[in-house]
């Protein structure tokens, strides 16, 4: 392992921009670290790929965040923290922190009825990444999950808020309507970007459980107790590389995150990691 000091930056991957919904989070609650995020915006989306795929993709884009010197890496990606989370702790030599459990306590926390939606992409949803993590913890919770494939594009898109999404997310969640969830957890981290949508198709008595959130807490926990919190006053620098689009990137990023990105960057991710 690489030699750490506290300025080491926090590095963040994920298929896409979904992933900047867990740094919007990060950045609340820790200003001062630097960030490192890769968005593989020419493979988005992972949701509808192989487990063995998955795999290989989650791999190579730990060892570019690896060569970023950074001190721990987040798997903003559910579809990774489903598949490929255990390999890439066996293989890469750094702490490495993932969706599915923080979420899972999380939706635990705020759920009195016991009955938890979740929605997510086809690989978590099949892989049941939730439903094992929440049983563990209890067993007499009820899970119902549901895919929603095509909130990913419509977010990698921009259509936050159109009648198109209004549209599909009325006929994605009819279903879990029914069962009387009391929280729904967001299980793919470009859904807290479709909020306002899932939340009207939904109604407003579910409470929506945002993984991002729930990462963030055990970011600072993990740094806290190595001592390995940035403890400069100054605001931590942030860096983005994309594999492609990196303008389509910007403008929805952007719009999500409410101020300029200064540093972006289109990377051939391959020559990067020889």
């Amino acid at each position: 392992m690489h030699f750490m000091t506290k300025s080491n930056p926090i590095g963040v991957f994920d298929s896409g921009i979904g992933g900047l919904t867990v740094v919007k989070q990060i950045k609340n609650l820790l200003p001062n670290e630097n960030i490192v995020y890769f968005g593989d915006t020419a493979r988005v989306p992972y949701g509808s790929k192989s487990n063995a795929t998955v795999i290989e993709y989650a791999l190579q884009d730990a060892q570019f965040l690896l060569k970023k010197n950074v001190k721990l890496i987040v798997v903003a990606c559910n579809t990774v923290s489903s598949v490929a989370l255990q390999v890439l702790r066996d293989k890469i030599n750094l702490p490495i922190i993932g969706m599915i459990s923080p979420g899972a306590k999380m939706a635990l926390k705020e759920t009195a009825n016991k009955k938890i939606g979740v929605i997510g992409t086809y690989a978590t949803v099949n892989n049941k990444a939730y439903s094992k993590e929440i049983m563990k913890f209890d067993k007499k919770s009820k899970v119902f999950e549901k895919a929603c494939p095509l909130f990913v594009p419509f977010a990698e898109e921009g259509w936050l808020n159109t009648e198109a999404t209004k549209f599909v997310a009325k006929e994605y969640l009819k279903e879990l309507k029914e069962k009387e969830i009391e929280s729904l957890i967001l299980g793919c981290t470009h859904y807290p970007l479709l909020h306002e949508v899932i939340q009207e198709a939904i109604g407003d008595k579910v409470k929506l459980i945002d993984s991002g959130i729930a990462v963030s807490y055990e970011v600072r926990e993990y740094l806290q107790a190595r001592n390995l919190l940035n403890d400069s006053a100054a605001k931590g620098e942030d860096l983005y590389f994309v594999s492609d689009l990196p303008e389509k990137f910007r403008t929805v990023a952007e719009l999500f995150l409410g101020n300029k990105i200064k540093h972006l960057q289109k990377i051939d991710l391959e020559e990067e990691i020889k």
